[in-house]
């Protein structure tokens, strides 16, 4: 009996505070980032072997011709007086991508992109050849080499082709060796700084509250973005491990946001819509042409005649009804009414606008 209380008082919290039930605490890790602990971008440019004809040709790409001479001659093969007679297709110059990881030490491995930058149509089965990465500082951070693999299909005959994927594009797991450190410490100095990556004042003061009722006054928020932790005399690895686990209920601004071209509506939970009547139709005209051929009777001198026959067919959806929105609707509430009118997402764009232009969208609107 007792535990049959305790469900039933349950629910009924559930039901009187349904606003309890959704909320949404995420963890402080999983909306804001240490300032100073990011990735860095690399770049390089390399050479692709063993590809089956489907390489860059050398008449065509002047630097994939001297890429292939300057890497020979540093192997000790002498190809500069035979330059003309240099027709391999099995090769390719392309461009090298990596990101670099906080915290990865000489000796990690990480993944590299592979884009093709001339002429080649196929990269799969290919090897890149040993090709260092650059910073933007021009220092070399990582070497990469390996198999490359596209993940695409390609099959041509002679009188048509067939294409999935993108296969002058490709990737190596694992296929760049980190050279260099980037130097940055955790534990040196006595402040560190969290930046929400989605900046909101009321998300930082929620950030702060929480993390000086658990590990004691050390928080405080500079900026929408920033809240400041002061580590004086602390063991800033430690803490910065608990802080980050700790959960707090982000808050976000409100904002509908539409993308035109593929038809695509999101919006936030603090959507609120005023008073508002809304009307939605169509005038949909539907032309059907069918003409009709008159054959003449045998052996006479007459000639086939085809007439023309147009049918005409206009829907003005005279049974859409007006709809209105009290003020002060949920999302919830938005999504129901519109739906009982019918409205498809297209529809629901032009309708969205119209009634921020009226000024009853209590949200920001970003239309891309």
């Amino acid at each position: 009996m007792r535990k049959t209380r305790v469900i039933a008082a349950l629910l009924l919290a559930l039901t009187l505070y349904p606003e309890a039930s959704a909320r949404a605490d995420v963890r402080i890790k999983d909306i804001a980032d240490v300032q100073g602990v990011r990735q860095n971008q690399l770049i390089g440019y390399g050479l692709v072997v063993g590809l089956n004809g489907t390489g860059d040709k050398l008449n065509n790409n002047v630097f994939t011709r001297e890429s292939l001479i300057g890497m020979l001659e540093r192997l000790g093969v002498n190809t500069r007086d035979q330059v003309t007679a240099l027709s391999t297709k099995n090769i390719a110059a392309v461009m090298v991508t990596a990101e670099l990881p906080a915290f990865a030490r000489s000796g990690s491995r990480i993944d590299i992109s592979i884009s093709a930058l001339g002429d080649a149509t196929n990269l799969t089965g290919g090897t890149l050849l040993v090709t260092p990465l650059l910073a933007a500082d021009g220092e070399v951070y990582a070497v990469g080499q390996g198999t490359l693999s596209t993940g695409a299909i390609a099959a041509r005959g002679a009188g048509a082709s067939v294409t999935r994927g993108v296969p002058t594009s490709g990737r190596i797991a694992n296929g760049a060796t980190v050279e260099k450190d980037v130097p940055f410490h955790l534990d040196k100095g006595n402040g560190l700084w969290l930046g929400l990556r989605n900046p909101d004042l009321t998300t930082a003061q929620r950030i702060a509250s929480v993390v000086n009722k658990t590990v004691g006054k050390i928080a405080k928020v500079t900026d929408p973005r920033t809240v400041q932790l002061d580590f004086t005399n602390r063991d800033a690895i430690g803490l910065l491990g608990t802080i980050e686990n700790l959960r707090v209920e982000p808050d976000n601004a409100a904002i509908v946001v539409i993308d035109e071209a593929s038809g695509t509506i999101v919006m936030g939970a603090n959507v609120r819509i005023s008073t508002v009547a809304i009307a939605q139709g169509h005038l949909t005209i539907r032309i059907t042409e069918s003409p009709e051929v008159s054959q003449p009777s045998p052996f006479s001198s007459g000639t086939t005649v085809a007439t023309p026959r147009t049918n005409i067919q206009i829907e003005d959806q005279r049974d859409q009804k007006l709809g209105i929105l009290s003020s002060g609707v949920t999302l919830r509430d938005l999504v129901a009414s519109l739906n009982a009118l019918g409205v498809g997402p297209r529809d629901l764009i032009s309708i969205l606008q119209s009634i921020k232009a009226a000024g009853a969208l209590q949200a920001d609107l970003e239309v891309r």
